[in-house]
């Protein structure tokens, strides 16, 4: 992981003479709220979604200038759900399964500035997706697993900020789905540029 952050922080490095007054500082916390657009967790002609994905994530301001100058560490939380069913009729018989899916994480990220009042970023996370399903109608067999598992993925976002506290959100990655849009909301921090004790 040490050794992804710092690509991510050497990749930064030519930015450097073209970076702008930045959006996201340490002790400032962000809540995202958003609606995802295609994914991985489900395919085929007989799904539908009965739940689009959406998500919510908060992250903190750890450190300014980490590793290189304008460069900000934050880190924060992720929980993410979707659920949609497989409907199948075999006759006048109709049944299927519903699958829900959440997905927890852990997230850390880091923030360029590139362009004024957008707060660009890319990070991982370590995330576990819980999955469980249930059958309905008569369906020929009745049983409901649940299974779950631990991933490692990455991602890449951008917050606009319309004023100082809101913004419009997008991300793509991994989690429910492989684009999120949304809204971010800030709560501003004293831009210190030092971990927070």
């Amino acid at each position: 992981m040490r050794k992804l952050l710092f690509l991510l922080a050497l990749s930064t490095m030519g930015f450097q003479s073209h970076a702008q007054e930045s959006t996201f500082n340490a002790n400032d916390l962000v809540f995202n709220a958003g609606i995802g657009f295609g994914t991985s967790l489900y395919s085929g002609r007989f799904y539908s979604s009965v739940l689009p994905p959406v998500s919510l994530s908060g992250e903190y301001g750890v450190q300014e200038d980490f590793i290189v100058e304008d460069l900000t560490l934050g880190v924060g939380g992720y929980l993410g759900f979707a659920s949609s069913e497989y409907r199948t009729r075999f006759g006048n018989n109709e049944y299927g399964w519903r699958y829900n899916y959440t997905v927890i994480g852990l997230r850390g990220a880091l923030h360029y500035p590139l362009v004024d009042k957008l707060d660009t970023y890319g990070g991982v996370m370590l995330g576990y997706n819980i999955f469980s399903s249930k059958s309905f109608g008569s369906a020929p067999t009745d049983f409901s697993p649940a299974s779950g598992g631990l991933g490692l993925s990455m991602y890449l976002g951008g917050r606009y900020y319309f004023s100082d506290n809101l913004a419009g959100m997008a991300e793509i990655g991994w989690g429910v789905a492989y684009l999120n849009l949304g809204v971010a909301f800030k709560i501003g921090g004293s831009g210190s540029g030092s971990v927070v004790n």
